[in-house]
């Protein structure tokens, strides 16, 4: 299942959109958690402490976008949510795949194993909410929708950049242990699609 297909299902429904935007929000919130748990509190970068603002940011931003819909999601409970346990369960799962490469494949521990779980974690989420977003906002185009991500859209494009070059630092070897990262979070992506496609059966 595409997500393009799903999405104009839920942008029709006022109660599926609101719990659509909810369940962003709640991701985006869970990644500024997780940026935040993995800063080192004598060593954290700006560049750190920015992208924990902005994925704070959008979580806000999302929850705003709710009002648009006429609907109320006030918590991140499950009845509020689309697919709720795997929304909760896919950026969970994608840091664990990840620390369990970078500890066995890599052997990293401690500080350095948490930096590099950063860094590859967010690359991955960002290389996903590059495609995301714009698919979204396209849908959300087509049926000339109140509801905008445009704002985030662009905050997006810039992380993926600042992810690139922080990696770059990181490792001669990047792209490899990168793509190892996209390839765990592509399959997590596709079980959390198939799951919003059943929410909405």
């Amino acid at each position: 299942m595409e997500l393009s297909t799903i999405l104009p299902k839920i942008i029709s429904d006022n109660n599926l959109h609101a719990k659509w935007l909810n369940t962003l929000s709640l991701m985006e919130n869970t990644g500024a958690r997780k940026i935040s748990a993995s800063e080192d509190p004598a060593t954290v970068t700006y560049i750190i402490l920015k992208h924990a603002a902005e994925e704070h940011r959008h979580a806000f931003y999302l929850k705003k976008q709710i009002e648009k819909t006429g609907v109320d999601c006030p918590t991140y409970t499950g009845d509020y949510l689309l697919a709720p346990a795997f929304s909760k369960y896919y950026l969970n799962q994608l840091d664990i795949d990840v620390s369990r490469y970078l500890k066995y494949g890599l052997g990293l521990s401690g500080k350095e194993l948490r930096f590099a779980a950063y860094l590859l974690v967010t690359y991955a989420i960002e290389v996903r909410a590059d495609e995301l977003y714009p698919i979204y906002q396209e849908a959300l185009d087509n049926v000339s929708s109140r509801v905008n991500v445009k704002s985030i859209i662009l905050e997006e494009e810039g992380h993926l950049e600042e992810m690139i070059n922080q990696l770059q630092h990181f490792s001669p070897d990047w792209e490899l242990h990168a793509k190892k990262a996209v390839d765990f979070e592509t399959a997590l992506f596709n079980g959390w699609v198939n799951n919003l496609a059943s929410s909405l059966n």
